[in-house]
This record gives structure tokens, C-alpha cells and sequence, in this order.
């Protein structure tokens, strides 16, 4: 039998840091949210809406981080780079998505004041206006480790495309991509400081 020799990949790991450069929305399904959309795709008797609670619903719309505090979405910041591959030359989305990854279900968000306060907003629901209460964080950032297939990519190319995606995709609830301003990023600089931090006397 022939032995077929596997070229291995060369799996490398960077650190990103990328800086809020406007506040993140949050919106997390629900349990009961869920729920309600599960009984209608079944065909359940639908139940009377209850009373709507806004503090409930602002808390129900966090991530929380199992170290503690909060937390976003991993597959949010892939999903922001690989769609700015539409703002990049010579790297097709196709390609991206295999090519690096983000370990872990959520990323944890970091401040100067990790709290984040509810936001009231009116949305339109086919013809029905209604009011959405969600958690937003200010000055926020996020570090994460990414592993990415060095003969694929480089390491400047992985920092260029999260710095395209927090310019013109954003995460998060309005964000550039859905004709918002929310959720933007930039890709941290040597030397720069993270918010909340102090100048050293």
C-alpha cells in the first residue's frame, strides 16, 4: 500500500484586542422568547401576552460570561470578518471562513465600567410599533486569542479584516450593517491605551 504523505497545517494563534468606538447593543433570546417561537412553529395555543416587564426583559437580554460578568457572542466578531471580506481585495468570504476560528461561545467584555444600562427603543414590527428594553455597554473592549492557517493567511491580514469589520459591519443590535451606528470597533494599536486606563505619572 502507498503511503500518502498529509501536508500538516500550520495553525498559528494571535492575541486581538479590539476598542468599542461607539456602545453595543445587546439582545439575547430569551428563554420564554424561544419558548413562544417554538409553541407557534408547532402549532400550540398561543398564550396571552403577558404584562410587558422592561426590567426583565433588559435583563434577560444579557450574555452572561461563566467567569463572570458579561459577555458577547464569538460567532458575532467571525461573522463581522468574514463579511468584511466585501471591503477587502483578494480574500473571498468562502475562504475566510475556514481559514481562522475563535475558540468559546461567548467573548467577554471589558471596561472601566462593566455595567451596562438599559436602553429603551421603539421598533416596527410589520405595522405595529412596540418598545424593546436592552442591555448597552459603554467603553467597551474585548481580547481574544484567534488561531488562523498561516499558509492562508497571514497575520496582517487577520488584523486587517477586523479592522474593516468594526469600521463597516459592527455587531451587535443597529449596527453598521443594518444601518446603524452601534457596535463599532477598531483593532487596538501598540502602545494605545484601553478604555479606563490612565496615562502612568
Amino acid at each position: 500500500m502507498a503511503i500518502i504523505e498529509i501536508p500538516p497545517i500550520v495553525i498559528k494563534t494571535m492575541t486581538i484586542t479590539l476598542i468599542g468606538d461607539s456602545s453595543l447593543i445587546v439582545h439575547r433570546w430569551s428563554e420564554k422568547a424561544k419558548k413562544q417561537m417554538l409553541d407557534k412553529q408547532r402549532g400550540a395555543a398561543v398564550q396571552k401576552k403577558a404584562p410587558k416587564d422592561p426590567e426583565q426583559d433588559f435583563r434577560d437580554s444579557l450574555y452572561h460570561h461563566p467567569d463572570g460578568g458579561y459577555g458577547f457572542p464569538t460567532i458575532a466578531f467571525k461573522s463581522a470578518a468574514v463579511s468584511a471580506c466585501r471591503f477587502v481585495e483578494n480574500i473571498r468570504m468562502t475562504e475566510a471562513r475556514g481559514a481562522f476560528h475563535i475558540d468559546g461561545e461567548l467573548i467577554k467584555l471589558r471596561g472601566p465600567n462593566p455595567e451596562p444600562v438599559m436602553r429603551e427603543d421603539t421598533v416596527k414590527i410589520s405595522l405595529t410599533s412596540d418598545l424593546r428594553y436592552r442591555g448597552e455597554f459603554h467603553d467597551w473592549y474585548v481580547v481574544f486569542p484567534v488561531k488562523y492557517n498561516a499558509s492562508i493567511f497571514n497575520e496582517a491580514q487577520i488584523l486587517n479584516l477586523f479592522e474593516n469589520a468594526g469600521f463597516g459591519v459592527g455587531v451587535g443590535e443597529w449596527r453598521p450593517e443594518k444601518d446603524g451606528m452601534h457596535g463599532r470597533f477598531h483593532v487596538a494599536k501598540a502602545g494605545e491605551l484601553l478604555p479606563g486606563e490612565q496615562v502612568a505619572a
